[in-house]
Parts: C-alpha cells; structure tokens; sequence
C-alpha cells in the first residue's frame, strides 16, 4: 500500500501529519470503519502523513480499522497502539516499552488485587460480564461491568455511569490507596478507563513524530511542525485530554466519525 502514496517528503501539504483517535473518531465504539471513512483516509494520505493513535492493542485495532487483506499497518504511514508503546512507521515495527517492566511484578499484583475486590463490592452494577482488568503492553484497561459485555450491556453500563459515576470513584479509590505509585487515570470509551505510567497517555506518541526529524535516526529528516490531532474525548479526565491540549499538536474536538470527516474535509479539502 505505500507505494501508493508519496513518499513522506513528498507529500502536498509539507511539515504536517494528521493523527486520529479510534474509538469514536474513526470508529464508532468498538465498531469497525466505515468505508467512506477509510476512502477519506486514502485520499488524506495523497496530502499530508497521517497515523493513528489509540489504547487498545493492535490485534483490536485491525478488528475495527483493517479489512482481511489489509493490515492496519498499509493503511496509515503511522500506528500508534497503547499510546504508542507499540509502534509502526510504513509497516515496520518500532521500539516499545512496557508497564509491567515499569511498575514490578509486586506493585502489579497489589493494584490488580485492590481492583478485582473493589468491582466485586459493587452491589447495584446492571451487569458483570468478565474481562474486568485487561493487561496491554502500556497500561492496563478496567472495565466495572466487563469487556466482554454486548453492545446492549455496553449502553445499559454507559447510561448508569453517567448517573452513578461509577468509574470515577473507582479511581478516586485508587488515588487513595496507590497515592505514590505515579499512574494516571483516563476514562475512555463506554465502559472502562485505562491505567498508566504517568506521561505514558496519547502523548507518548508524539516521541516517535519527533524522532523523524533526529539526524541519528537516519529518517525521514521530516521536522513535523504542524501535528494535527481529532479526537472525541477532548476535555479533562477524558483519554485524549493531554494529546489535544498539548502545545505541540493542533487539536480539534469531534463528536463522531461522522464529524470527523467534515472537520478533515474542511479543513484539508479531502
């Protein structure tokens, strides 16, 4: 696929990449792309870099962005699962990190104990489904009601956390236990919140944007000033909070896929 396209320094609009959220900015919730979301894409990509950053894992990533025959890896110039800590430039796997070298087995197991006894003392949740902590290679992923709940459970728990505030005072309850262990806590998505190494959100990813300019990387030699960033949790507490409000990117707000390829369309005439 990316022969298709020009090569980083060749493309149009110089200096610029467009980086997306997935969930609720290309996707709906969990759900798979659109084809004429993936049809803007191709045509974006005519234009500037673009890439993708988002919490989950890549095996889920190619669930909702790639096809059968398509990687996720052909489709952006850039992918960036777990924030980051797992990359891709042009299909090619870079350096990652991880949470639990980070944190240690001993801290690990105390927090995850906390967390399974906690959401076990939640009496009036509407369902439990299983899945309740999920462990990627960057943080980990806690869903009250499950991950593996239907997309009706999904709604049913979304609507009573709006009301309960039921993954708030979950964190409240860590903070309080955990106060010295430097994690960071950011509600994404319907049913769940991640876990991190503080630092360790959306913006991990933006090493990697700058490391293309790194003369040592013998890279693109590409100085990104303009990194354009769309995302539908944009405000405090939400997981794309620190990547929009960042002073190195240009954030903009979308409330759906839909809204997000107006926002390109007229911004970048795709």
């Amino acid at each position: 696929m990316a022969e298709l396209y020009p090569d980083l320094k060749d493309r149009p609009i110089k200096e610029t990449i467009v980086l997306f959220d997935v969930d609720g900015t290309l996707t709906p919730a969990r759900r798979t792309v659109s084809a004429e979301m993936l049809q803007m894409l191709s045509r974006l990509r005519q234009k500037v870099a673009i890439g993708y950053v988002g919490g989950s894992d890549l095996v889920k990533q190619q669930e909702q962005l790639g096809t059968p025959s398509l990687p996720v890896q052909s489709l952006f110039d850039f992918c960036f699962p777990e924030n980051g800590l797992t990359a891709f430039r042009l299909g090619q796997a870079l350096p990652g990190n991880s949470f639990i070298q980070w944190l240690g087995e001993e801290k690990y197991q105390k927090l995850v104990r906390f967390l399974l006894k906690y959401i076990a003392g939640i009496e009036d949740i509407p369902k439990m489904r299983g899945t309740f902590i999920e462990f990627r290679n960057g943080m980990i992923n806690v869903s009250p009601v499950g991950r593996n709940a239907s997309q009706a459970e999904r709604d049913e728990f979304e609507a009573w956390d709006k009301k309960s505030g039921c993954r708030e005072k979950l964190i409240k309850a860590i903070q309080a236990e955990f106060p010295h262990l430097g994690l960071t806590y950011s509600i994404g998505g319907q049913i769940s919140f991640d876990v991190f190494p503080d630092g360790w959100d959306k913006r991990y990813c933006l090493q990697h944007i700058e490391a293309e300019a790194d003369p040592s990387k013998n890279l693109s030699g590409i100085h990104y000033k303009h990194i354009h960033f769309f995302g539908d949790k944009a405000f405090p507490g939400g997981n794309d909070w620190e990547i929009y409000s960042d002073p190195r990117t240009i954030g903009h707000a979308v409330t759906s896929p839909e809204d997000t390829m107006k926002q390109v369309k007229e911004i970048f005439g795709v």
